[in-house]
């Protein structure tokens, strides 16, 4: 992206503390009047000591020198309020532009996430906008500081010295020019070393998730090796971005110490000549090191300007991946429902696979559809497309004969309980894991789910009670213990559609009795999807699909599909 266009999308974010930032510029305004004062009191004290030094009175120097000690008081307050109300501007601006990108990241649906990697994101939300703070507050203040100092040094030094100062100046576009290179190439190497950050956090995250796997296959020496490679390619990217600084940095210099040279040689020889008096050469060196200061600063400071820039791109680039499951414009709430679901032929698949062709079934309310058959038969993607985390090929899903395109997302999946056979806990308590279910819960109304899912008890016998922290992803807890967490989460939601997925599968046969018996409470009198790995759990259901590769097989109950004895009948065998 262009450095004008990202520019753009931060000036949204900084309006709303546009007080703050005039203020800021105000005070890097008096900073910069207290720096260019000096030169012309000392072109005074000399000047006047050449000329007739009787007329350098202690009144004179008293008078300017208390005038300048004033103009550095101002100076002190105007930099303590631009190094900390300044960086505070910048950092708000960082944290709204990352609570826009969380809040951004919420709307992305299942089909962003699939091919996503979470360490990548991580980096974009955290360390890529680190640096947003920094750029927030410099780059108005480096530039404006800069460009005044350049003007003022400008009409300074031409009222000194016209042509000594056209001299120097012509040097600066030079100077621009060939540093402009190398800043691109510096910006490129900053973009690499983001990405290759972004990977790394993958690789620790992923192995850090999935320590108990590595450890069970005794795998400690390959996750070390994957790690060391990526740290090492880090390592490469970073030294690349490193070199590409010090070639800047280098460059400028050069060019600097060129320019001060040339001045001062040049301006010796006019002061030789009596083109220039003693005091204004004094003067205009010190006002060429000003400039040269401010030169050397903007330029410097393009190294953090690069690191702002690739923060931004990096942030705009999710901020520009569009939602593809968003609310209709003329969605409604969906209210007062009853359960009644129907596919009219519906089809779906992942990029060119289709995994359901023309798949059309009706549910009235409060029935049990159990969904059985092979894996990749789409058992649990007819059940994500319930509450709409996919979008469909073609075809419409109804409840209560609406649309779910026409329903509001948040009602939608308000009316939709989930219970799955891979349960997350979010690090914190007992009771905080329950009552997400229903945000605002009482305590007695977290205790009634509970006990509705049958985990009253287990929960009891806990160490805090239901305030026993549960671990990262609930690691405290046996599978059967976080199952009927879950479970009575959904219980506290208390929805009128049920998805059960293979919520028993990975139990072992006395925490899959309670948790089905936890099930079989919570599904009374719900318009219930039971996908079903172990079939003893599914033969009261009102209705059993034998999904496969080609759709819908066979349906029935479990005794009219056992009479038939085709694909449900072998896989009951079993």
């Amino acid at each position: 992206m262009r450095t004008k266009h990202l520019i753009k999308r931060t000036m949204p974010y900084y309006k709303r503390y546009w007080k703050s930032m005039v203020f800021d510029l105000f005070c890097a305004g008096l900073t910069t009047i207290c720096e260019l004062i000096l030169p012309l009191i000392i072109k005074y004290f000399t000047n006047t000591a050449i000329e007739d030094i009787s007329q350098l009175t202690i009144k004179a120097i008293l008078m300017l020198g208390g005038t300048y000690i004033v103009l550095r008081v101002i100076d002190a307050a105007a930099n303590y309020y631009m190094a900390s109300y300044g960086h505070i501007m910048g950092t708000k601006i960082e944290t709204d532009m990352r609570r826009d990108m969380f809040n951004h990241l919420q709307k992305l649906s299942f089909t962003y996430y699939d091919s996503a990697k979470v360490g990548q994101i991580m980096s974009r939300i955290t360390t890529d906008l680190f640096d947003v703070t920094e750029f927030s507050h410099h780059c108005p203040e480096e530039f404006f500081i800069a460009g005044i100092k350049i003007v003022a040094s400008f009409i300074i030094l031409l009222n000194v010295n016209v042509w000594l100062t056209l001299i120097m100046f012509a040097v600066l576009p030079l100077m621009f020019a060939v540093t402009s290179s190398v800043r691109k190439k510096m910006k490129k190497a900053f973009q690499e070393q983001r990405a290759q950050c972004g990977d790394l956090n993958a690789k620790v995250e992923d192995s850090l998730l999935g320590i108990r796997v590595v450890k069970s296959f005794a795998n400690e020496e390959v996750e070390k090796e994957k790690f060391a490679e990526g740290n090492e390619l880090f390592f490469k990217v970073k030294t690349k971005a490193y070199k590409y600084m010090g070639a800047f940095s280098t460059t400028t210099r050069v060019f600097d110490g060129i320019m001060y040279i040339v001045v001062v040689m040049i301006g010796a020889i006019f002061m030789l000549k009596g083109y220039i008096l003693p005091g204004d050469y004094v003067a205009y060196l010190l006002y060429v090191s000003t400039l040269l200061a401010s030169v050397r600063r903007i330029i410097e400071f393009m190294e953090q300007f690069q690191r702002g820039m690739t923060g931004i791109e990096r942030f705009a680039e999710i901020m520009d991946i569009e939602p593809d499951i968003t609310d209709s414009p003329n969605a409604q709430d969906l209210e007062n429902v009853k359960g009644n679901i129907e596919f009219k032929n519906v089809t779906f698949g992942y990029g060119e696979d289709s995994v359901l062709e023309n798949v059309s079934i009706k549910v009235e309310k409060g029935m049990n559809i159990a969904l059985v058959g092979p894996s990749g038969g789409g058992k649990t993607t007819m059940c994500s497309l319930i509450p709409r985390f996919y979008e469909l090929n073609s075809g419409e899903i109804l409840i209560d004969g609406k649309n779910i395109k026409e329903i509001t997302l948040k009602s939608l999946r308000e009316n939709i309980g989930i219970v799955q056979q891979d349960v997350y806990l979010f690090s914190g308590s007992v009771l905080e894991n329950i009552a997400y279910g229903k945000p605002g819960a009482t305590f007695e109304e977290i205790k009634a789910a509970a006990k509705m899912a049958g985990a009253e008890e287990f929960i009891e016998k806990l160490p805090q009670g239901y305030d026993t922290y549960v671990g990262e992803r609930g690691v405290k807890l046996s599978g059967g213990q976080k199952q009927r967490i879950s479970i009575a989460r959904v219980f506290l939601k208390n929805p009128p559609i049920l998805i059960l997925d293979e919520a028993t599968s990975a139990l072992d046969n006395e925490s899959e009795k309670i948790v089905q018996e936890s099930l079989e409470r919570l599904s009374k009198g719900r318009t219930t999807f039971t996908i079903a790995h172990r079939l003893t759990t599914i033969q009261n259901a009102t209705e059993i699909l034998v999904l496969t590769a080609d759709g819908i097989a066979e349906r029935g109950t479990h005794e009219e599909l056992l009479s038939k004895k085709g694909i449900y009948y072998n896989l009951n065998k079993r």
